[in-house]
């Protein structure tokens, strides 16, 4: 219990960080403590985006708004924690498990994608 804590507390320690990328890409951080809910059950309020040259928002990890579940018998139910794989990607659910691992598939797909646009 405690490394969770402690991978909570370098994610919300990540707010308000930005990483710049060869011509101009942008990784922008938002993490707030919220009061936990059946939304947010682990307390806090995220939002993890990679922006392009031009500054729109290409890609995401967020809890921002719930997005329907894909497929079997809980199609209908929704999930908070999800990500936008491209700019037109309405979102996907996301199965948070942890901050430490909500931060390393951020930035696997940063890479992807600044790998599929040449940048790396």
């Amino acid at each position: 219990m405690e490394w969770i804590e402690s991978s909570l507390r370098y994610l919300l320690d990540l707010h308000g960080e930005e990483i710049h990328y060869g011509d101009g890409y942008v990784t922008r951080f938002r993490v707030v403590e919220v009061e936990r809910t059946p939304e947010r059950p682990h307390g806090i309020s995220y939002s993890l985006t990679l922006h392009d040259p031009s500054g729109a928002r290409i890609m995401g990890f967020d809890n921002a708004h719930s997005v329907p579940r894909q497929g079997g018998r809980r199609g209908n139910a929704t999930a908070h924690d999800h990500w936008h794989r491209d700019s037109t990607d309405r979102g996907r659910p996301y199965a948070f498990t942890d901050a430490a691992t909500l931060v390393a598939d951020f930035f696997d797909e940063v890479e992807r994608i600044l790998k599929e646009r040449g940048q790396w």
